[in-house]
């Protein structure tokens, strides 16, 4: 690949998976589709942009909480671990602008629903219940309990491996996948099924084991369970692996591996301070 194509490429990864205005190539999706390898390298870079806004949101509001706590006498240290948590999952949504909340939310809208066919039919529709809400609300809050039950330092590498197994789970469904119908779903597994996809995750392996040893090795494996699992809700559901099902993955693989390494976290934390106390 030479270096203008993997610019193109690198760019066009961007362009499908998040909503800065990089500018992309005419078949970008195509593109992504054949790259889908490179999807957890591209997640490990949205996982950084995470865990940078994460560090300036946790420094600013310290600052404002302590201020306010200082002038006012008013309790509101609890904020300084809610809002960075909060806000920096509310980033990841914008950044990756909604397109993949918004298939919890059709994946939800499914649930209960006896036809396959009217769970197809609703889950295209335009249309948000109490079970799409509640389900996309509960994914959403377990990532977000998972962040903020975890230290400063731990959880900016924890914001890394979660993106990066959030994107591997994804090229897990897709590469074992069969399309419930012809869209976008369709189109990526057609053109991801390649044996190169061996290389994303052996970068995911290394990545996670770097940033967090064998819990990071946990935690990658976990988003390729993850991305098995959803898989075979995909079938169950609609008789195959959707746009929306793809989406809904890489929520699920991140509430996963931030909820597994934080409870790691504080089964260690507590073991520790027990051995202490005892």
């Amino acid at each position: 690949m030479s270096k203008l194509n993997a610019i193109n490429t690198f760019r066009d990864l961007l362009a499908f998976l998040t909503i800065i205005p990089l500018g992309k190539t005419e078949d970008f999706i195509a593109s992504s589709a054949r790259n889908m390898f490179l999807f957890p390298l591209v997640g490990g870079l949205l996982g950084l942009f995470a865990a940078s806004y994460f560090w300036g949101c946790s420094v600013i509001v310290s600052f404002l909480v302590g201020a306010v706590d200082f002038l006012l006498q008013v309790p509101v240290g609890w904020l300084a671990g809610v809002l960075p948590a909060a806000m920096t999952l509310a980033f990841l949504l914008v950044l990756t602008g909604f397109q993949h909340f918004d298939g919890l939310i059709d994946l939800g809208n499914a649930i209960g629903l006896k036809k396959m066919e009217d769970r197809r039919e609703i889950a295209h529709r335009w249309i948000v219940t109490y079970k799409g809400a509640l389900l996309a609300f509960f994914v959403e809050f377990c990532a977000f309990a998972g962040l903020f039950l975890l230290n400063w330092n731990l959880a900016l590498r924890a914001l890394i491996v979660a993106e990066i197994g959030a994107k591997l789970a994804m090229l897990t469904i897709v590469w074992r996948g069969k399309p419930s119908h012809e869209g976008l779903g369709a189109r990526f597994m057609r053109n991801a099924k390649r044996k190169i996809n061996i290389a994303g995750y052996t970068a995911a392996f290394l990545i996670g084991y770097v940033l967090l040893g064998f819990v990071g090795l946990l935690a990658v494996l976990a988003s390729v369970g993850c991305g098995l699992f959803m898989e075979k809700v995909a079938n169950f559901m609609f008789g195959g692996v959707s746009g929306d099902i793809i989406g809904a993955t890489n929520e699920t693989a991140r509430a996963v591996v931030l909820v597994l390494v934080a409870a790691v976290f504080v089964f260690v934390s507590g073991l520790f301070w027990g051995g202490l106390l005892l």
